[in-house]
């Protein structure tokens, strides 16, 4: 049977692959070449990378996680792929930041953070390269509340056992940050865990404000799966969370977690447990949150899927969560179907607490279909009218679903990589999220694509990114990855 372990929408896995650097790429990287879209021709041009690298305006701080440099203006965490050397032939993956102005994301003001940029241990014995930092790894928060967030990264360490449980204790490591965004080469702190999560540590960690009280916090599952760990801030420089709660049941999957309000404005953020599968669609459980007291105990149980996005999608100021059918397959003869309630739809749960509205996905061309689908959904108000419309991933690129409107936004990869040519099927990017990066009021979508069928298939390692404007052919910004930071040192 295959492994369908598939990425977030800027969450990259890490696998021991590098891709080289493209050819057939655009030259001049301006980043305004009209592409392939709804109402767009044929692209002009594929997307190159800045000849230069700025660094970002220190600013005053703010309160959006994403807004690194603390200037008012949203920036895009991104993995990058660096090319080995003799001692490490597979390369690394590294952090990199680029920054956004008034005008938009610039891709030419930049960062790139290793391991030791970032201050974190070394890695354990046999584990990825001295610098690699995967991205999936990496979440931003201002923890310690100073109005520039910080980054934290689960570091895997030693080898230890727990019970029945044998694994390697991972730890959140904490790098601080300031106006130029988190200081190279200062050490990181990890944070403090809960008793009777700490000789374990934590799996993968989310971002939340579970209580809506301002204050950014952070969620795991205990690698001892004995609960569900909440680390309320705001956090101590030593890495102490002003409380924690071990209090909410726990089972395997997924964290999916509603996003923090960009502006500051305190929201509780609820979170969507998704249940492990092998490719089916699998249950998901909403555990909504309140505004003072946090997460219920008591989940909501939801229809099958893997796609996922929470948003306003009905206007009506409440925060609503979208589940539905990523495409993906169990690939076991006689379980390549799903039933009919969730083949080829998705389902609208209103934060009113009513009845799901049920949306007809874009309809698969023939044979495109595989085991693992297109990809998951986005929330996005590319228009600013205070609606979420929801940007769902297609054999063909991407659909903005809002309401009964249906709005196709393609971008494409070069017609030959890496000195062959590219499959038809495997040019097409994927959606991988949605902001306001030059604060308009309206999102610009995130495509990205690279080459090869780990991309194809999965969406790894991604090198072309698009920055568009709104559901147009047109794009703010566009960039390649490959030549963001030096080889592998």
């Amino acid at each position: 049977m295959k492994s369908r372990t598939g990425p977030s929408a800027l969450a990259v896995c890490a696998v021991c692959v590098v891709l080289a650097p493209l050819t057939g790429c655009g030259s001049g990287g301006t980043g305004h070449e009209p592409s392939p879209s709804g109402g767009g021709g044929s692209a002009v041009g594929v997307p190159g990378a800045p000849a230069e690298s700025r660094a970002p305006t220190p600013g005053k701080g703010s309160k959006d996680p994403d807004d690194i440099n603390g200037d008012g203006h949203r920036d895009l965490v991104v993995p990058v792929f660096v090319s080995g050397e003799p001692d490490n032939p597979h390369g690394d993956e590294r952090v990199g930041v680029v920054y956004g102005s008034a005008k938009g994301l610039d891709p030419s003001t930049r960062t790139v953070y290793g391991r030791r940029d970032l201050g974190l241990p070394d890695p354990a014995e046999g584990s990825a390269g001295r610098e690699s930092v995967a991205t999936d790894g990496v979440v931003t928060a201002d923890l310690d509340g100073d109005g520039f967030p910080d980054f934290v990264t689960t570091v895997a360490g030693e080898r230890v056992e727990d019970g029945q449980i044998s694994a390697a204790r991972t730890v959140p490591y904490v790098t601080w940050g300031g106006p130029g965004g988190p200081t190279a080469g200062a050490g990181a702190t990890p944070v403090r865990l809960p008793q009777s999560a700490s000789k374990l540590g934590l799996e993968s960690v989310v971002r939340g404000d579970f209580d809506g009280d301002g204050h950014h916090d952070l969620a795991a599952p205990a690698q001892n799966h004995s609960s569900l760990v909440l680390l309320y801030g705001p956090f101590t420089r030593s890495g102490a969370p002003a409380r924690t709660d071990t209090g909410l049941p726990l089972s395997e999957g997924q964290l999916v977690v509603d996003a923090i309000d960009p502006s500051g404005k305190p929201r509780a953020t609820s979170l969507l447990l998704h249940g492990m599968s092998d490719g089916e669609q699998s249950g998901n459980t909403l555990y909504p949150a309140r505004r003072g007291t946090g997460l219920s105990a008591n989940g909501r149980r939801l229809r099958l899927g893997n796609a996922h996005a929470f948003g306003d999608f009905d206007g009506d100021g409440l925060r609503d969560v979208a589940v539905g059918d990523d495409g993906g397959r169990n690939d076991e003869p006689g379980y390549e179907t799903e039933a009919p309630d969730v083949d080829g739809s998705l389902a609208v749960y209103p934060g009113s607490g009513g009845a799901p509205v049920t949306y007809r996905l874009p309809e698969v061309p023939k044979g495109a279909g595989t085991d693992y689908g297109p990809g998951g959904f986005v929330a996005a108000d590319p228009d600013g009218d205070g609606r979420d419309g929801i940007l769902v991933a297609t054999y063909e690129g991407a659909t903005l679903i809002d309401g009964d409107e249906r709005t196709p936004v393609l971008r494409e990869g070069p017609a030959r990589a890496d000195g062959r040519k590219t499959p038809a099927k495997w040019r097409h990017a994927r959606p991988a999220g949605a902001a306001d990066f030059d604060g308009d009021g309206k999102d610009e979508l995130i495509l990205h694509w690279a080459s090869g069928t780990l991309f194809g298939l999965y969406g790894e390692h991604p090198t072309h990114w698009w920055i568009t404007d709104g559901t147009t052919s047109r794009d703010t910004a566009s960039f390649t990855t490959t030549g963001f930071a030096p080889r592998a040192s």
